[in-house]
């Protein structure tokens, strides 16, 4: 909502503008000279990146056009499931816990947040690292290490459709001014037509150089900027995943191991202390408690 939002006000400020200077909007109305932009742009984004990249690239503008970022309710859910976990840890034999990480689908401690369980990287996530924590013989600060490692690589995967997108954002003023040359070989062609006609066919080519500056720096590059943002968002809930579990496995309570992971979140999304309490002591999660 708030890129649409975004792109009306520009749309409205530009033309407007335009408009109130005294210019005639259908002079703007040249569809070959987006063609010839939009359609190199695309072409070259399919030549620059592999097509996991492009069907990334897909979904992570739909992510931001959606601004499908993690709510409270998400952190919630997940500071819920890994008390769960490191409770059932705790006091469990090991055979009962690996049933749990073995198969998440049904596990009640899992089927318990399915907004956590239908998220299949953050779930292996867990249950990779909870593995390795109740086989017992690994060091915190290996785990450490190997958590910072995996969460690197996610955050270089998570950005390619970023960066692919920026790229293409750059790459859009010199892809106008191609346009613009073309509609000016064009125009040299009719230098034996009258000024209105020739007036014309120089307007027509500069919108070239117009559209593309345009799509660049009003279009491509803040979407670009805000799937940088929503990717973020996302990584931060392994980065709770990491600080709890560290804590946890240096000999924090399940509880204290969490306000480790509560505090890496944001202070516009951060749940307070009380509101973690009652998904977790308090039984905010019916299912996971009785599990």
């Amino acid at each position: 909502m708030g890129i649409v939002l975004g792109l009306v006000v520009t749309l409205a400020c530009v033309l407007g503008g335009f408009m109130a200077m005294g210019g005639n909007i259908a002079v703007l109305v040249q569809p070959f000279e987006y063609v010839i932009i939009l359609g190199a742009s695309i072409g070259t984004f399919f030549v620059a990146n592999p097509m996991k990249v492009v069907k990334d690239a897909g979904k992570a503008t739909v992510e931001a056009f959606k601004n499908e970022v993690p709510k409270q309710r998400d952190y919630l859910d997940l500071l819920g499931l890994l008390h769960s976990l490191m409770r059932e840890m705790r006091s469990k034999p090991r055979s009962e816990v690996e049933n749990h990480i073995d198969s998440p689908e049904t596990s009640p401690i899992f089927t318990a947040f399915p907004s956590i369980l239908k998220d299949k990287a953050m779930t292996s996530f867990v249950c990779d690292y909870c593995r390795l924590i109740i086989i017992g013989n690994v060091r915190p600060h290996e785990i450490e290490s190997l958590m910072d490692e995996e969460i690197q690589t996610i955050s270089r995967d998570s950005m390619k459709p970023k960066h692919a997108l920026q790229e293409m954002a750059d790459g859009l003023p010199a892809l106008g001014i191609v346009a613009a040359v073309l509609g000016i070989v064009k125009a040299m062609g009719a230098l034996d037509q009258s000024p209105e006609v020739l007036g014309h066919l120089i307007g027509a080519a500069l919108v070239g150089t117009f559209a593309g500056i345009f799509f660049s720096y009003a279009v491509v590059g803040p979407i670009a900027g805000k799937v940088k943002s929503v990717r973020e968002k996302k990584l931060r809930l392994y980065v709770i995943v990491k600080q709890t579990l560290i804590a946890y496995m240096n000999g924090a309570m399940p509880q204290v191991a969490l306000e480790y992971g509560r505090k890496t979140i944001s202070a516009y999304d951060r749940p307070s202390i009380d509101q973690v309490e009652s998904e977790t002591i308090g039984g905010g999660a019916p299912a996971a408690q009785a599990a």
